[in-house]
């Protein structure tokens, strides 16, 4: 997770944590089915990597990944591509931009504008997400998971209880016990290989 990986052995690594962040003071979100827009997804999944791993398990022109946990997405369960004519556009969420820069990064495209992995993760699950009324926009879905990100706060949380980015291995079961201590709920960690980093 956050040891210092071996290159051989080296995986891309993701934490899905939103029911962290439900259980953890986020409970004024309430995800109500829309009368138009039934909702097909049960619960909420927000989703950080390691942009340190990410960047060594790619070939692209990755230069000075943050040293924090970012953002990869806030993924609805069992459903993806929901409205395929629902484009993203990034003026929509033009006020979020440098905190979207910051803890939700693009970080394996160097294109001046970096969008394209917001763009990816709107038109696969944003409009999903968008079903019901707290994220029924671009600006709310960016917008929320962002305000979800800052209150989980995973990367002050780790520290916390002393784990931390270092040449120190640490046991997959210490991380999970610790982020159960804080959170109340046992988060998932998992481990996936390059060729599904794009999820």
């Amino acid at each position: 997770m956050v040891n210092k990986m071996k290159p051989a052995t080296a995986h891309y690594l993701i934490l899905g944590s939103f029911c962290l962040a439900f259980y953890s003071g986020c409970t004024s979100y309430k995800f109500l089915e829309s009368e138009h827009h039934p909702r097909t997804w049960k619960k909420l999944f927000l989703v950080h990597h390691w942009p340190v791993t990410v960047c060594k398990m790619s070939e692209n022109d990755c230069k000075d990944p943050p040293q924090y946990w970012t953002i990869h997405g806030l993924w609805p369960d069992k459903v993806d591509e929901c409205n395929r004519t629902w484009h993203f556009n990034v003026t929509e969420i033009k006020d979020l931009l440098p905190d979207m820069r910051h803890y939700w990064p693009d970080i394996l495209h160097s294109s001046p504008n970096r969008t394209q992995f917001w763009k990816h993760e709107w038109e696969k699950h944003g409009t999903c997400a968008a079903t019901v009324e707290p994220l029924n926009s671009q600006k709310k879905y960016f917008g929320r998971t962002l305000d979800l990100y800052q209150k989980l706060d995973l990367n002050s949380c780790l520290l916390k209880v002393g784990i931390k980015p270092s040449s120190t291995y640490y046991q997959m079961t210490a991380i999970k016990e610790a982020l159960t201590s804080v959170y109340g709920v046992t988060p998932k960690v998992q481990c996936l290989p390059p060729e599904e980093m794009q999820r």
